[in-house]
C-alpha cells in the first residue's frame, strides 16, 4: 500500500447491510456479473466486520480497521494509524499519522469526498456530520437513502460529476455508501409489495440492483488513472434467522460480511 498511495486513485465501496451468504450465492450463480469481473476468482472473500451496525463499524473502518479475514490471524491490515505495538501492522501496511485514513489521505494529498446512503451520513443533525466530517466534500439527498428506489444509480451519477470537475493531477478518495439494500429494499423485487415487507428474496434483489449500475462507478474511477478498490460490507442483517430481525446484535448473518479488493485498470 505504500507503493499504492500517492501513485493510484483509492475507491472504498460499502455495500450496506449486505449479508456474505447472499453475496456468495449471487456471485456463483452469475447474478452479479459486473461485480463477479472483478472479484478475484470471482468470489467474495469471508470476513468479520468490525461492527454490527453502520456507524461503529465506519468508524472503526475509517480507523483502518477494515473488516477482518474470517480465518485465525493475526491478518496485516492494508490501512492503520500510527500505534505502539499493533500487531496487525506490517511493512505493507500503509501508515498514517492521524486519527483516521480520510485525513491521513487528505494530508497525503488527495481529494477525499464521500457520497453518503444510510442516515448516517445525512448531516442534517450532529450524528450525521460525524462520519461526512471527515471528508473535504462530501454529497447526500434524499435520493441517496434507503427510501429511494433508485439510490445507487443516483449516487453513481453524482460520482461521475465528482470525477469529472477534478484536475486530472488531483488523487482521489472516494467514498461511497450504498444504501439500497438497507431496509426498505422490497421494491427492488419486482411484484414485492410494502405489504409482504422486506426478505432475503428482496435483498437479494437489491444486490442484483447495485450491480446493474456499479460498472459506472467503477469507469469513472478508472477513467483517469489505476484505481485501487476496496468493496465490502460493513455488516449483515437478519431477516428472521434464529428469530432476530435486523442488525446492531450478535448474529453470525450481521458479522459475517463480503469483502474484496482489487485495482481498476485505467481505461483512457
Amino acid at each position: 500500500m505504500n507503493e499504492v498511495v500517492g501513485r493510484d486513485d483509492l475507491l472504498l465501496l460499502t455495500l450496506d447491510t449486505l449479508r456474505y451468504d447472499v453475496a456468495a450465492e449471487l456471485a456463483e450463480a452469475g447474478r452479479i456479473p459486473h461485480l463477479a469481473h472483478h472479484l478475484p476468482n470471482g468470489t467474495w472473500e469471508k470476513r468479520h466486520a468490525p461492527g454490527s451496525f453502520t456507524y461503529a463499524s465506519h468508524q472503526a473502518m475509517f480507523a483502518g480497521f477494515l473488516p477482518t479475514p474470517a480465518t485465525p490471524g493475526p491478518h496485516p491490515r492494508l490501512f492503520a494509524a500510527q500505534f505502539a505495538g499493533s500487531e496487525t501492522t506490517a511493512g505493507r501496511t500503509y501508515v498514517f499519522d492521524t486519527p483516521d485514513l480520510v485525513s491521513g489521505l487528505a494530508a497525503a494529498g488527495y481529494r477525499t469526498v464521500c457520497v453518503g446512503g444510510v442516515g448516517f451520513f445525512n448531516r442534517q443533525g450532529a450524528l450525521g456530520n460525524v462520519l461526512p466530517g471527515l471528508f473535504q466534500e462530501s454529497h447526500w439527498e434524499p435520493e441517496f437513502g434507503v427510501a429511494s428506489p433508485t439510490s445507487f444509480e443516483t449516487q453513481v451519477a453524482r460520482a461521475e460529476r465528482v470525477v469529472a470537475e477534478l484536475p486530472h493531477e488531483q488523487r482521489l478518495f472516494l467514498f461511497v455508501n450504498a444504501a439500497a439494500l438497507h431496509q426498505p429494499n422490497w421494491f427492488h423485487l419486482p411484484g414485492a409489495t410494502r405489504a409482504s415487507g422486506d426478505t432475503r428474496q428482496t435483498h437479494a434483489a437489491a444486490l442484483e440492483y447495485i450491480d446493474r449500475h456499479v460498472g459506472r462507478l467503477f469507469a469513472a474511477m478508472s477513467a483517469r488513472r489505476r484505481c485501487f478498490a476496496v468493496v465490502c460490507s460493513d455488516h449483515g442483517t437478519t431477516y428472521g434467522d434464529d428469530g432476530y430481525t435486523g442488525h446492531r446484535l450478535g448474529h453470525e448473518a450481521v458479522w459475517t460480511v463480503p469483502y474484496a479488493h482489487f485495482f481498476l485498470e485505467p481505461t483512457a
